[in-house]
């Protein structure tokens, strides 16, 4: 009997004293312990500088981080309609979110038109190529027996944008041929900014942020659709800070971002 009524007290010194250890913790412990999970963000490559710095942003007014994933649309929305874990999507174009949305993988009420951007002829730096762009300007010649980096011009927006603008200024065909796809913009500007190729078609904001290539012309805006860039939380998405995060993006500090690298703002200031 006294063996186990020592027992007993052992036991509940023991209880005791690891319960003194929780309310001695410093206040920091339970957030800690309860840290919220990233918000995981799929964005078109060619938001990459731009959404880095929104995050960093974010996380010093917040505490909270973000978690980043960069490719071609196309590749991001086929991974999000099998089932990746992702929270925010932010496509280059809306033939993207439009296949999404009819699946039922975003939230359609939280789906926003986010920016706008242009798409370019560019050129390794110091190129001494020139160019107009206008219909039936001379891609061809201009490309001698180099090739058109271009990013894949099945499925990714920078390149169906381009393949779009060159059939409408009658040039597709004389360059059809020559044309070296790339599974997204960043990989097809590498390719000019390497000398690989002697020119590319790629958006504004991209030459903007690399300085071995340079912007020879602006396609004409109405030689292909608006290019616009939506964003909607996905419909899987289960983190609480995802929602806060698209509005975020959608605010005044993440605007002067978005419009020093050169894109559109669309979406109304919050």
């Amino acid at each position: 009997m006294v063996s186990k009524f020592w027992k007993r007290m052992a036991a509940g010194s023991r209880i005791a004293v690891a319960v003194a250890a929780i309310w001695a913790a410093p206040s920091t412990a339970p957030s800690a312990a309860f840290a919220a999970e990233p918000v995981t963000v799929f964005a078109a490559a060619s938001l990459k500088e731009s959404v880095e710095k929104v995050a960093i942003d974010w996380k010093a007014e917040t505490g909270n981080e973000v978690r980043l994933s960069f490719a071609g649309s196309s590749a991001l929305a086929k991974q999000i309609e099998e089932g990746a874990p992702a929270d925010v999507f932010i496509s280059a174009d809306l033939k993207w979110m439009d296949h999404l949305d009819k699946a039922g993988k975003i939230k359609s009420d939280t789906r926003v038109n986010l920016l706008g951007n242009r798409i370019v002829l560019v050129a390794p730096k110091g190129s001494s190529l020139k160019a107009s762009i206008t219909t039936g300007f001379p891609l061809a010649e201009l490309l001698g027996d180099g090739r058109l980096s271009m990013a894949n011009v099945d499925a990714v927006p920078a390149g169906t944008y381009g393949k779009a603008a060159l059939e409408n200024l009658g040039v597709w065909d004389t360059v059809k041929d020559k044309v070296a796809q790339a599974e997204n913009v960043r990989a097809a500007l590498l390719l000019v900014a390497r000398g690989e190729a002697p020119l590319g078609i790629v958006y504004e904001t991209d030459a903007r942020v690399d300085p071995s290539v340079t912007i020879l012309d602006h396609f004409p805006e109405d030689s292909h659709k608006p290019i616009v860039y939506p964003a909607a939380l996905t419909a899987d998405n289960a983190n609480a800070n995802a929602a806060a995060f698209l509005a975020y993006l959608q605010g005044a500090r993440a605007h002067a971002i978005f419009t020093e690298a050169g894109f559109t703002v669309l979406a109304k200031t919050n």
